[in-house]
């Protein structure tokens, strides 16, 4: 197995320990998303994707995350401490989603994203600097190419319509906006 691509987002947060998001593509046929680059006491390490941990409510079982004093749903307060405790006696509040079975995978991750973050980083002081790294969910990401079609715009440049945000079909947005302007309140909501 094989890392052939690494694509690298830089954040622009002075003093964060977050520096970047990372892509990586294994044997150019399966990517892991969202690995986090994140700036440690011995200098820069990866964080594997995860997600947070919930919990039923005991009353309406609704999911709630851990930390939550009350439940999302009935509004009941939830008993504290519920989240498992590491080695180390601190709550486990996130689960990786992916990640390395054996220190040689985590060593070999490690390296080729350190490694591309680090030219990453060089190739962010020019002035026609543009990230490869991909925001949003089309089909042209799933290509490999590091050019991005002159067509699409990244999707925080998108304007968000006023009924609905950005994925919404053209013919959708239409719609709802020429219904929300031709009548009153709430006209069109069912229909």
């Amino acid at each position: 197995m094989e890392i052939t691509e690494v694509r690298v987002k830089l954040m622009d947060e002075p003093g964060e320990r977050l520096k970047a998001f990372c892509s990586i593509t294994f044997d150019d046929s399966f990517v892991v998303r969202d690995l986090k680059i994140i700036e440690g006491s011995s200098g820069p390490f990866v964080a594997m994707p995860s997600r947070k941990l919930t919990a039923h409510c005991p009353y309406c079982g609704c999911k709630n995350h851990l930390r939550s004093g009350f439940c999302n749903q009935c509004g009941k307060r939830l008993r504290e401490g519920q989240a498992a405790k590491d080695e180390d006696g601190r709550a486990k509040l996130y689960a990786d989603i992916a990640h390395p079975i054996n220190s040689s995978c985590r060593e070999m991750i490690q390296n080729k994203v350190i490694e591309s973050y680090e030219e990453e980083k060089q190739l962010a002081t020019s002035p026609d600097y543009v990230s490869n790294y991909d925001d949003y969910d089309q089909e042209d990401s799933m290509t490999h190419s590091t050019s991005r079609p002159s067509s699409v715009e990244p999707a925080h440049t998108q304007p968000a319509d006023k009924f609905g945000g950005p994925h919404i079909s053209p013919a959708r947005k239409n719609q709802s906006t020429n219904k929300a302007t031709s009548g009153g309140f709430g006209e069109g909501v069912f229909e």
